[in-house]
This record gives structure tokens, C-alpha cells and sequence, in this order.
């Protein structure tokens, strides 16, 4: 069964909604040219999608929605990402949410290690299209938690449901060795 893996310190398996999916197929991956991305992304979406950009706290549209129903999809390739009530409010000024979807396909979101400030932070990823996400804290809320800490120009709110079977559960840390 798949399991997604937190840091050591924060290596118990948190299920959320249920099991996480055995995964039993492969993922279609979506890769473009920055030429093509650049056609299909406003110059904001591309910065921070593509060229892991931040936008500034607390200006993005989703920060203060939270809805009872629906999903979070990605921007760039329409991969469904986040529940809507794994949403929660942490007071960063970004959309934050406590947990990521998975399917038959994995994890939703993936994680790179990210030394880009002088500081070790784990990266969230669109699994399908590589798209910068934003960053993924642990232990805030107490033992085995996470936020999400994401760009609201990285993701489209969908009223609707996933076309895929899906559950909420941790994302998937790759830590470097």
C-alpha cells in the first residue's frame, strides 16, 4: 500500500478520510516547454508556478475563502490537489490546508528539498505538471501536523467533486540524504 512519508520526527502515518488508495496506475504526467507555459499562464501564475515564485501575503483569493464543499485544483493543468475542508485558517495570509489528495495514481502533491533562502524548507509540487505549489510545515498544531502554506495563484477553486476517487492523507517528503 502507498504510504506517503513526513520527516523522521513526524514519521507516523496521519490518515485523514480513510486509507490512502493503493497505487495501480501510472500518473500522465503533463511536461511543456517554458515557451508553452508562458501561452497558457498570465505573467503571475508563471512566476510562481513555474518559476517558484511567492505572491505577497494576504493579496492572494483564496486566502480568506473557506468553503464547505468542492476542491482545490491545480492552475496550470487542472489536477485535483486539496478538499476544500482540508482548509484551514493559520493566519500566514496564504491558503493553508492540513492534508492532500491521493489516488490510484499516489500522492497529489510531491516534495523537493529546498535550500533556496539559507534554510532547509520542503517544496510542494503539483505531482502531474511539476507546478511550485508553495511549502509544507510540520508540527505546528502539535505532533504528526502539517500546513500546506500555499500560493492562491497556484490553484483554481471547483465547486464540484474530483472525476477520480480520491482521499485526504500527508504528503510525500523526499528528503535528501
Amino acid at each position: 500500500m502507498l504510504r506517503c512519508i513526513a520527516p523522521l520526527r513526524f514519521s507516523r502515518i496521519i490518515e485523514r478520510g480513510g486509507p490512502i488508495p493503493e497505487k495501480t496506475q501510472m500518473m500522465e504526467k503533463i511536461q511543456k516547454s517554458s515557451e508553452e507555459w508562458a501561452k497558457i499562464l498570465n505573467k503571475q501564475e508563471f512566476d510562481v508556478i513555474r518559476n517558484k515564485g511567492t505572491e505577497p501575503p494576504r493579496s492572494g483569493e483564496y486566502d480568506k475563502l473557506y468553503p464547505k464543499e468542492g476542491y482545490f485544483k491545480c492552475r496550470a493543468c487542472d489536477f485535483p490537489l486539496y478538499s476544500a475542508k482540508a482548509k484551514f485558517d493559520s493566519g500566514c495570509g496564504w491558503p493553508a490546508y492540513n492534508a492532500c489528495f491521493h489516488s490510484s495514481v499516489g500522492c497529489h502533491v510531491k516534495s523537493e528539498v529546498d535550500n533556496s533562502v539559507g534554510m532547509e524548507r520542503i517544496e510542494i509540487l503539483c505531482a502531474r505538471c511539476d507546478g511550485h505549489l508553495g511549502h509544507v510545515f510540520y508540527g505546528e498544531k502539535g505532533p504528526n501536523t502539517e500546513r500546506h502554506c500555499v500560493n492562491s495563484v497556484s490553484v483554481k477553486f471547483d465547486k464540484g467533486s474530483p472525476n477520480m476517487n480520491v482521499t485526504n492523507g500527508p504528503v510525500e517528503v523526499k528528503r535528501s540524504k
